[in-house]
């Protein structure tokens, strides 16, 4: 047995169910504009019939009757003048008949051209013509060919004889006007009937175009206007917070998909905000962890710097005291290890300062506020003014701005960049330094150029970084501090601080400072009580 396996028909619900919007948009137009174009042929050919009718009754069957009679008048004419010439053999009453066949002519061309076509009624006017003639015959011509004058037995036998020849015209005449006059009253019963038809069928399509009309409006409210209702308010039941609230498809097949859509998305950010309130979670725990731990640390820190302090200031006094008592009465190693130890102990009590220095940037000094950098430079300058006159340094600057900012962290900020290029300054020149300050992008960009010994271009990264130093302890002092604590403060203010990589006469330092910082967090103090503790602990 072969043949193809036939697929299973859809039914035609489910079939309808995958129609879209546009679909059914598409499928309410063309069958709105079909029915709409029926109901325009059908208007248009009830006024063009009622048209034809009401010109065939205006234009045909009315003067058709006009010109009927008045074909009767031109006949019944020509026989009153035949009549009184045959009786008094008078030849004025030849006029009367002479325009009566002049008349009869016209009309009956009038007649002809308004009835072509319509053989009954043309049939009907042969049929008077044919009695016309056969009276002209017989009776009219013989007695107008006879002279004028005295009346003879002859035209009075030929009248008398022609009386019935001549009722046979008329009747003729009345055949026909009956005939015309008949069709005349169909036509005006047609052209009432058809303008019956005419205001029914016009009715039918007012009614049918209301109809239409709402059952489109009825269409797009239930297929689209609901659809959409539902949805703008399951929307906004889940903008309002309830994001358990499910999204029920309804509507044509692309509302559904976009219904559908919307739940996918609901579902994920359901997924996601349970995964972001999971992390919120865990953030607030680790934040909490974090900010026992910084406590912990500012305690450790705080007492850490006085506890070290202590018997650092005692190993560096009992050490100078063995140099000053003993020195000279040991042996040349011995006073070498005493220098040693007064160094190193110099040296740990200057780190551990700079350290709880580093530290407290951001933490304790956070005391933003309006303040006129040319003073806080001033300050700074005073500060360094040993190494100053020491190394005979010019310093020079630009009008500064006025920032809202930490001046403490201001203070260190200059203190470092312009004692390290004090600091780093040629051996055979003399220090000269230069700061400049404009706007760009929203942010004042700073530069502190100086004709020291430079910084090469592949440690523009390193020199910033804590503890990374360039040159030895032995040939320039410092903890390598400085620049990661002006990096730490810069980037504090919102800006950025680096090297530029074409200056090669010296070292050129450029950072930037917001007009006012992106955010001040609240200042970060040792507890209480840890104070008190590492106040015990001094």
């Amino acid at each position: 047995m072969t043949g193809d396996i036939q697929q299973p028909r859809q039914p035609r619900g489910r079939r309808l169910s995958s129609w879209t919007t546009r679909r059914w948009l598409r499928v309410g137009v063309g069958a709105s504009l079909v029915v709409l174009a029926l109901l325009g042929l059908t208007g248009a050919w009830v006024m063009a019939r009622s048209q034809a009718i009401s010109n065939n009754l205006t234009d045909v069957r009315s003067p058709s009757l006009s010109t009927a009679f008045r074909l009767e008048t031109a006949l019944v004419n020509q026989e009153t003048g035949i009549r009184g010439y045959g009786l008094t053999g008078t030849e004025e009453f030849l006029a009367p008949y002479r325009q009566g066949l002049a008349d009869q002519k016209a009309h009956t061309r009038s007649l002809r051209e308004l009835l072509h076509g319509d053989t009954s009624r043309l049939h009907d006017l042969a049929s008077v013509q044919k009695a016309v003639d056969r009276w002209r015959e017989e009776v009219a011509e013989p007695v107008a060919a006879e002279p004028a004058g005295t009346p003879s037995p002859q035209k009075a036998e030929r009248l008398t004889n022609g009386k019935a020849t001549f009722d046979k015209v008329r009747a003729a005449l009345e055949n026909q006007q009956e005939r015309l006059r008949a069709d005349r009253v169909q036509a005006r019963a047609d052209l009432q009937s058809t303008v019956t038809l005419r205001n029914w069928v016009f009715s039918a399509i007012a009614l049918l175009i209301a109809a239409l009309a709402a059952l489109v409006f009825e269409g797009l409210r239930r297929g689209i206007n609901r659809p959409l209702e539902r949805l703008g308010a399951d929307a906004r039941i889940i903008s309002a917070g309830d994001f358990d609230h499910p999204i029920t498809p309804t509507g044509p097949a692309d509302l559904r998909r976009l219904s559908g859509e919307i739940e996918s998305m609901r579902q994920r950010l359901v997924r996601e905000l349970a995964f972001a309130e999971e992390a919120r979670l865990r953030l607030d725990a680790q934040a909490a962890d974090l900010k026992r731990s910084n406590a912990e640390l500012e305690q450790f820190a705080y007492v850490a710097s006085h506890d070290l302090q202590e018997p650092l200031r005692k190993v560096s006094s009992f050490t100078q005291l063995l140099q000053r008592r003993y020195g000279g009465q040991l042996d040349e190693r011995a006073d070498q290890y005493i220098d040693f130890a007064v160094d190193g102990a110099n040296r740990m009590q200057i780190l551990i300062s700079d350290l709880l220095n580093f530290s407290r940037v951001g933490r304790v000094h956070n005391a933003h506020q309006s303040i006129d950098l040319n003073k806080t430079l001033k300050e700074s300058l005073s500060a360094l003014s040993v190494a100053v006159e020491e190394t005979g340094a010019t310093i020079t600057h630009d009008p500064l701005p006025t920032l809202v900012a930490d001046p403490s962290q201001m203070s260190m900020l200059w203190q470092n960049l312009i004692g390290n290029a004090v600091k780093f300054h040629r051996p055979d020149d003399i220090p000269k330094i230069h700061i400049t300050a404009g706007q760009e992008a929203g942010l004042w960009r700073f530069t502190v150029t100086d004709n020291g010994i430079g910084i090469p271009p592949e440690y523009a990264e390193k020199i910033f970084v804590i503890f990374q130093r360039l040159h030895t302890k032995d040939t320039y002092s410092g903890s390598g501090i400085g620049l990661a604590m002006c990096k730490k403060i810069v980037e504090f203010h919102g800006g950025t601080i680096t090297i530029d990589p074409d200056y090669r006469d010296g070292a050129r330092i450029v950072f930037t400072l917001a007009p006012e910082p992106p955010q001040i967090p609240g200042p970060s103090a040792i507890p209480v009580h840890s104070r008190t503790e590492a106040e015990q602990a001094r």
